[in-house]
């Protein structure tokens, strides 16, 4: 029989309810009765002991809110009984111990990579179109039709097939089942395509920071080359941008060709000038082979979005123990959303490994909430309605699910926004909540991989970067099996551990890194680029 309820520390006082409970069941928990008070949905939350006014709410071992009044003991949690709370300590208060995971199987692992001069391995073989102001997105979409058509990189929409036949009055569905072969030209390089909002207007410090990020692109190591288009005019100038790649790698060696549209006459010969030298570009690209390199060489970004009552108690946890073993043999994960860290601010304190990086992260995250507070909103306005309707209802609570996706290893850096990870083991890096401008800069980063946990489900992708969707239950996986690669309901329902889950989820990055199984975002060509403008976005 499945269990009911869950409590996740000894030192919680509400338990997580795994399945739907009616008013009035009684429940035989942790050696005592406990009676339901209230109908509560599968992943919500129920006091374990009688709560007054003010007392304070403890789960995953940390303060996530306290009781606007009193809760009974077996009462749903809501966010009309418990308002967010959290504590945060301003120094580091102890040294952590790690119990580093059993590597024995995985130490000498490898993937099948794209090596880089500079020591770098890729998962992907990506040539990137990209603008350097918004006044370009009409030429980068004009360049992405013409190569995507003559190469074959793009596969033929089932929808088009749909209509095409809808007009030719046929009535049966995508050519009654048959669909033309894709022959693409080239079958070693992608070809991806950029646009974005930024590059002038705004203030200039937005111009810098998205120089900062698109360099990150360029070096990142899925990436063998780049074509940059420049209107001439803009704020984001083109030696702003080689200011940027030089900081980031003064011997960047790969090729970037860079074109300035006011210095090239029409519009036409600039295209035709930009095909003809990009074309020579991805054709020498194209000749990059895989081959083996150690899983050390693996910079896995750590996601989680559309996330539910369940994602802190199977699908983050498991990722967290996978990213235990990346760090444990000298990879690189990378955990961000710094607005889903608020609440275990002090575990992550006692975590870094020296005490400037500690420093460091507590200005990061007080400089990001004030910002956040002087524009009228707030850390605690993180949570979305489909988290709440979900059983997440705290930012803190939130949090303290979102950070399991880090596991337990020390932390050896932290890093602002654009910064570029160098360090193995757990990077932390400062960016919004928001998933799509998380995954965009922990790419812009150095992510050659990202594993993004979801309990609701999303469809988000990335142009150079796999980004593989972890179910937190199987419902979900069942419902959207287009857009889940992984599925951890197992954890749920009793029948895999934290452990065994972690590393499934592993070794599944490492055939999609090989290039053996391709993520279902990239089946769907889900190339989702937002930047951060350092403004307020959660």
């Amino acid at each position: 029989m499945q269990k009911q309820l869950i409590k996740i520390q000894a030192e919680d006082n509400v338990a997580i309810a795994l399945i739907d409970l009616v008013q009035g069941d009684r429940i035989h928990f942790e050696g005592e009765d406990l009676i339901i008070l209230s109908n509560t949905k599968a992943k919500h939350k129920i006091a374990f002991v009688d709560l007054e006014k003010e007392d304070q709410i403890f789960m995953y071992g940390v303060l996530v809110g306290k009781a606007m009044f009193p809760i009974k003991k077996g009462d749903v949690l809501t966010t009309e009984n418990i308002k967010h709370q959290s504590d945060f300590v301003h120094a580091r208060t102890k040294t952590v111990t790690w119990n580093i995971p059993d590597i024995s199987k995985w130490k000498e692992r490898t993937f099948m990579g794209y090596h880089r001069p500079d020591g770098q391995v890729g998962t992907q073989n990506v040539w990137l179109f990209f603008p350097l102001v918004f006044c370009e997105n009409r030429n980068i979409e004009v360049l992405k039709e013409v190569f995507e058509k003559e190469l074959s990189m793009g596969k033929e929409r089932k929808q088009r097939q749909l209509l095409r036949n809808l007009i030719n009055g046929n009535d049966a569905d995508y050519n009654d089942g048959k669909q033309e072969a894709d022959h693409q030209t080239f079958d070693n390089i992608d070809v991806k395509f950029i646009t974005h909002q930024g590059g002038c207007g705004g203030i200039r410090q937005d111009s810098q920071t998205l120089a900062k990020l698109l360099a990150g692109y360029v070096k990142n190591p899925n990436v063998a080359g780049a074509t940059v288009l420049s209107l001439g005019c803009q704020n984001l100038q083109i030696n702003i941008l080689k200011d940027a790649l030089n900081a980031i790698d003064s011997n960047l060696d790969k090729p970037v060709l860079i074109y300035d549209q006011q210095q090239m006459g029409t519009v036409d010969e600039m295209l035709n000038t930009i095909i003809k030298d990009s074309f020579a570009g991805i054709k020498a690209a194209n000749t990059i082979q895989r081959k083996p390199a150690s899983i050390s060489k693996l910079k896995m970004g750590l996601e989680c979005g559309g996330s539910d009552g369940f994602s802190g108690i199977s699908a983050n946890p498991a990722l967290g123990y996978a990213s235990d073993i990346l760090a444990a043999v000298g990879g690189s994960p990378i955990l961000s959303e710094f607005p889903e860290l608020c609440g275990v601010e002090q575990e992550l304190v006692n975590r870094c490994t020296n005490d400037e990086d500690a420093i460091r992260f507590m200005k990061l995250m007080k400089a990001y909430e004030a910002s956040a507070e002087a524009a009228g909103s707030g850390f605690d306005m993180n949570p979305s309605p489909g988290n709440i309707k979900d059983g997440l209802i705290t930012d803190a609570m939130k949090s303290a699910g979102a950070a399991k996706k880090g596991g337990t290893s020390p932390i050896e850096a932290i890093l602002d926004y654009g910064e570029y990870v160098t360090k193995p083991g757990l990077n932390l890096l400062c960016t919004p909540g928001n998933d799509v401008e998380s995954t965009t800069g922990m790419v812009g980063s150095g992510a050659n991989i990202v594993v993004f946990t979801t309990g609701l489900g999303t469809p988000t992708g990335n142009p150079i970067a796999p980004v593989l969707k972890v179910s937190s239950n199987t419902i979900l996986a069942e419902r959207m099996p287009d857009i889940i690669d992984i599925d951890t309901g197992a954890v749920i329902r009793g029948e895999k551990t934290i452990r065994e889950m972690g590393e499934e989820i592993l070794e599944y990055v490492i055939q999609v890194a090989s290039g053996n199984i391709e993520a279902k975002a990239d089946q769907l060509g889900q190339d989702d680029f937002i930047p951060w403008k350092r403004g307020v976005s959660l």
